[in-house]
């Protein structure tokens, strides 16, 4: 268990560039005690707490249960009804192992209730929030939920009960912004590879938002100018190091750092494929037990005030923005390819405890282009038997019709033209990679078939989930089997 592991970090490293931040109050359950994190009771009798002092403006329910039996709390806040409020969704604790991510969202509720300087938000901003997402995970301080899902892989797929719970209270609630909270590893295997003696991450918080070109370029520009842009000078204001999120992987056997996110399987692309606001926050904490624990939970914080601030003032232009989005009908990017270059990073040296900068190769997808395009349907048609994909577009918030007599319609087919099953199961799934040839075609289609208009908001992540060669599609992560030479019981309808 993470919880376990020796701590990485010197004190060194500590008392040079993450000191705690004393100022903290001593108001959640975590920072009352010494040892260890928030536990399932504690929670509840904190979440009880606040309803019992402000019954007014905030209510607690439960969206479902892990996997062990724990009911999974949301907490909704406002202090006026009103149609004119922008809806903000918060989630922490999505990984188990990330134990500031659900302690800044409790003293986040706090403060919104108790802090005559932010409660005022109440009345122009309305809040869903889960503060702890995972909680099977976060109880035993590990990445996954019970069943060895990471719920961050999962959000197309949706194989886990808390991914469908979570999803579908997302959708309930409609947000015009999503934000997941998260922590980082800053002690990553591949950075002993770097410099002397190794490097660690020098940022305090990363922000992960989408390079999807599927996303309305108008959100994509208004997430980074708008909400990224002001928290990017909170957290400079506080002292505080960011940068746009940034991971090692290998290629070709050589390290190089990913950049952005353009995976539908994850929050950060899957939220703003539904046009909205998103942004999944990393701070710099895992695998660190609680060495700099307030530091976390205050840029935690600062994050989360930043971006309720951002979207109070900006409501009007937010949703003015979302409904454009809604009504754009680009040409579908079914895949697309990241920019690769050299750019030069910070970091800190782990022998001579300075910073450094290190010149790196960057898998930009932030900055991705396009490689398979297709035209844009009016519509999508299911075959009446496909009940569990078509399950899984409903708790997306897809709004989905059936043909109410047979009917004959002109579509565009798919048939696997080349394919490939992995054989080495990914997130308990045997992926599939194929090509499929377009085939126009005449069919008779019974009563009962699924007909999905694209005219809707969340247009956007039906065609990632229904295009068979986008990487988090239906198809690509196996939930709809197929093999060569065979037609997919989905269809496109062009005219």
């Amino acid at each position: 268990m993470a919880f376990a592991q020796l701590n990485p970090q010197s004190k060194k490293v500590t008392k040079s560039f993450f000191p705690e931040y004393e100022a903290l109050e001593n108001i959640t359950p975590a920072l009352q005690k010494k040892k260890g994190f928030t536990d399932y009771e504690e929670l509840m009798v904190f979440l009880n707490a606040l309803v019992a002092q402000h019954a007014n403006v905030i209510k607690l329910s439960f969206i479902g249960e892990s996997q062990k039996g724990k009911k999974i709390p949301l907490v909704h806040l406002t202090a006026t009804n009103s149609d004119e409020k922008i809806k903000v969704w918060m989630q922490g604790g999505l990984h188990g192992n990330e134990p500031a991510s659900s302690e800044g969202m409790l003293y986040l509720l706090h403060q919104l209730l108790n802090n005559p300087k932010y409660s005022a938000l109440l009345n122009t901003v309305e809040i869903a929030m889960v503060p702890m997402a995972n909680i099977d995970g976060y109880l035993e301080q590990d990445r996954y939920a019970a069943n060895g899902l990471d719920l961050n892989r999962d959000q197309t797929k949706l194989m886990a009960q808390e991914s469908v719970s979570l999803k579908q209270a997302f959708t309930n609630f409609n947000p015009e912004v999503g934000l997941d909270f998260h922590e980082y590893r800053p002690y990553r295997k591949d950075f002993a590879q770097f410099s002397d003696f190794g490097i660690t991450s020098l940022y305090d918080a990363m922000f992960l938002y989408t390079g999807n070109l599927n996303v309305p370029k108008n959100l994509r520009i208004l997430t980074d100018t708008l909400f990224v842009e002001n928290a990017r000078q909170t957290l400079d204001k506080n002292g505080l190091k960011h940068h746009d999120y940034i991971s090692t992987g290998k290629f070709g056997g050589e390290i190089h750092f990913n950049q952005g996110s353009t995976n539908a399987r994850s929050s950060a692309t899957n939220y703003a494929l539904t046009n909205t606001i998103s942004t999944l926050f990393e701070i710099r904490g895992v695998g660190i037990g609680r060495t700099s624990f307030k530091r976390r939970i205050h840029t935690t914080f600062l994050l989360a005030i930043s971006y309720l601030e951002t979207a109070s003032i900006n409501s009007m232009l937010v949703k003015k923005e979302i409904k454009k989005a809604t009504e754009q009908q680009n040409d579908i990017v079914v895949t697309s390819k990241k920019t690769i270059e050299k750019r030069t990073i910070e970091t800190i040296d782990l022998d001579t405890n300075e910073i450094i900068e290190l010149d790196v190769t960057i898998r930009d997808g932030l900055r991705s282009h396009a490689d398979l395009v297709r035209k844009r349907p009016i519509a999508y048609l299911v075959d009446a038997n496909q009940t569990e994909i078509v399950k899984k577009l409903k708790t997306l918030g897809v709004i989905i019709e059936t043909l109410i007599e047979d009917q004959r319609i002109e579509v565009e087919t798919y048939k696997i033209s080349e394919y490939k099953r992995d054989s080495k199961k990914y997130e308990k799934m045997n992926r599939q990679t194929v090509k499929t040839e377009i085939e126009t075609k005449n069919i008779q289609f019974p009563k009962g078939t699924y007909k999905i208009n694209i005219d809707q908001r969340r247009s956007n992540i039906i065609l990632e989930v229904l295009e068979p060669e986008a990487p988090n599609s239906f198809v690509s992560f196996g939930v709809l089997e197929t093999e060569k030479e065979a037609y997919l019981p989905i269809y496109r309808i062009t005219k």
